[in-house]
């Protein structure tokens, strides 16, 4: 093969996991919003430097703009060779690809193959990848999942959690999204991804899923936080078999006064999050939540949330949303310590001999 090859991202796709390493030539800006799974960051112009390059473009002429950004680009490429590559072999393999596989990732593969790598190029960039994930998460994968439902803090997150490290397949769409799928759900140390990156990450996780095992996954609405669930993925999932996890009212207020620690501990984070409940439950009620929260009465404010907020909520949803989930498979939880987790999730999966 004759390199820099320029191959489609189909052509790609089966040998994705083989490259050594995986380029984003693009700018910082371009690859936060979102990426190829496993990609670095090597901009061969940064977002400074595509501003310049482009106002000389449009107010200069051509010519002017690319003598500037041919210099930029061979002196970040120069760099990265520097820094990251001189103790690279000569059959290491990298992947590189730009916004649509023009100049910025062609004049990356040129280097690169000039020096003697098998350089592969992705034709059409970020922007083919964009469309075929797309195109996938449109027609997911026939997968067989399995639901796991159940009230706020009845401990859904934290099986998964265990399932997952116990070798279950686990589709944590909350974990995927930095957000916990309610009013509260905020992460404060974690912002959430695009809605591109979201998307990505749940391609890549359904695309590594074995169709033969089961893949358990939360029963979330159609948004966690602000980031949408892709239409046919949230179809198969509440046409899918439940379980339906119960703790007790006590360990469901403990349990949440761990998990929400940042906001139990933090009277003015948490009234700013319940004052998105004032339409529905009054100014009164409002004002009263407020002043517990200030007076530290944290665990008889969550009793409050969950009796006259998130259970009525629950049972108005669950059934309409959820089909399935009358027949679903009952699971008790009688506490919330790690044995108990780990009992259940081999309950309902129990652990290959």
């Amino acid at each position: 093969m004759k390199y820099p090859a320029l191959l489609s991202f189909d052509e790609i796709l089966p040998q994705l996991e083989q490259f050594d390493t995986i380029i984003d030539a693009r700018s910082p800006g371009e690859y936060a919003l979102d990426h190829l799974p496993g990609a670095i960051n090597c901009p061969v112009l940064d977002d400074a430097q595509r501003i310049q390059v482009g106002t000389l473009y449009k107010q200069v002429n051509a010519f002017e703009a690319k003598k500037i950004g041919a210099a930029l680009v061979a002196k970040n490429i120069g760099h990265y060779i520097e820094t990251l590559w001189l103790d690279k072999p000569r059959d290491w393999r990298p992947l590189v690809y730009c916004w649509r596989g023009g100049n910025r990732s062609g004049s990356m593969a040129h280097i690169m193959a000039k020096i003697g790598w098998p350089v592969v190029q992705l034709d059409g960039g970020y922007k083919a990848f964009r469309n075929h994930v797309a195109a996938a998460l449109e027609v997911p994968p026939a997968l067989s999942f399995r639901v796991v439902c159940g009230t706020t803090g009845s401990g859904k997150s934290r099986l998964l959690e265990v399932m997952h490290a116990d070798g279950a397949q686990v589709l944590d769409l909350e974990q995927l999204a930095a957000h916990r799928g309610s009013v509260l759900g905020d992460l404060p140390s974690r912002p959430q991804p695009s809605q591109k990156a979201f998307e990505t990450s749940i391609w890549h996780a359904l695309r590594h899923f074995d169709p033969a095992r089961p893949v358990f996954v939360e029963s979330e609405s159609k948004k966690v936080g602000q980031l949408r669930v892709p239409a046919a993925l949230m179809d198969a999932m509440r046409a899918s078999p439940c379980v339906a996890l119960t703790l007790s009212r006590a360990n469901r207020v403990r349990l949440l006064m761990e998990d929400y620690a940042h906001f139990t501990q933090d009277a003015a984070a948490l009234n700013t999050q319940l004052e998105c409940l004032a339409l529905l439950h009054g100014r009164e009620k409002i004002s009263r939540w407020q002043q517990m929260a200030n007076a530290g009465d944290m665990a008889p404010l969550v009793e409050e949330l969950l009796a006259d907020h998130y259970d009525p909520a629950y049972l108005r949803s669950i059934n309409r949303n959820f089909t399935l989930y009358d027949q679903g498979t009952a699971l008790e939880l009688d506490d919330i310590t790690p044995a108990d987790f780990l009992a259940a999730a081999r309950r309902l999966q129990p652990p290959a001999d």
